[in-house]
């Protein structure tokens, strides 16, 4: 039997993979020697700091300047590029959330017996980033975490296009078409438009199985320390199970979880109730 064909084969396989590691290796040297500056570096340095040829440092940099992660300066010199600061913000939001939502979905777990989701918006489509549920609500709801859903069909995306200006909603309406998942979904502008407006007077929104049938939602807005909307919470369970009084446990834990973001509330007006 020739068994020098596998060993090649491995072989390649081997070199392969280590080629496409030294590239990983080779960029993100490069971009911590440009982290390392607080102007634009020069080629030249660039490719001293890494040891880098600098056929080699120009051409990975071209491909990082290609995706935005590194831009380029006058004089033919580089700085780490804007993606990185929306990448980075991006990644703090989510942890963040994550990390002062953890206790308060599980306390309103114990509270409804039901699912309560963490979401962000990503374009024009929300992520589930979180959740807290048990076996015993009998069904999964929804969507797994990672999972995406379009903003127009869920309460939490709701929260999201009502905070978008009408430009920005009917750029959404003609980007997506407002397709529909089942017979409740919102599928033309005037139905989304009044259903914002109602997300806006009741500074919370719904879903009627509008992403599946038997499924209802409710959302509450998470803010950060800006008062920006950042997050939604929201409670999801089979429609004959869902209670109107749930909503205020809702709206608690979202406000609890948005000053552990840094949000303060504004304190009410002399003569108001709080």
């Amino acid at each position: 039997m020739n068994t020098s064909k596998p060993v090649k084969n491995a072989k390649n396989s081997g070199e392969v993979g280590k080629t496409a590691i030294q590239v990983v290796e080779r960029m993100m040297n490069l971009l911590d020697a440009l982290a390392e500056q607080e102007e634009s570096s020069s080629l030249k340095n660039l490719a001293e700091q890494t040891g880098l040829h600098p056929s080699t440092a120009h051409r990975i940099l071209n491909d990082l300047v290609a995706c935005r992660l590194v831009e380029r300066g006058d004089g033919g010199t580089y700085r780490l590029g804007l993606k990185l600061l929306e990448l980075g913000n991006l990644v703090k939001a989510r942890l963040s959330v994550r990390e002062a939502a953890q206790v308060p979905m599980r306390s309103l777990h114990k509270i409804t017996g039901e699912t309560v989701n963490l979401s962000v918006r990503q374009g024009d489509e929300i992520v589930y980033i979180d959740r807290a549920y048990s076996e015993r609500s009998g069904m999964q709801v929804v969507r797994a975490i990672g999972g995406r859903a379009p903003l127009h069909l869920t309460s939490v995306g709701k929260l999201f296009l009502s905070s978008d200006d009408p430009g920005q909603v009917r750029a959404y309406v003609t980007r997506t078409g407002l397709s529909g998942h089942t017979r409740n979904s919102i599928t033309d502008l005037s139905r989304l438009e009044t259903a914002l407006n109602q997300v806006r007077k009741d500074g919370n929104a719904r879903d009627d199985e509008e992403l599946e049938l038997g499924v209802s939602c409710l959302a509450a807005a998470i803010l950060d320390d800006s008062g920006k909307l950042v997050a939604g919470l929201s409670l999801s369970s089979p429609t004959d199970r869902m209670q109107a009084d749930w909503l205020k446990a809702l709206q608690d834990t979202a406000l609890q979880i948005s000053k552990g973001m840094g949000y303060k509330p504004k304190s009410p007006e002399p003569g108001t109730s709080a």
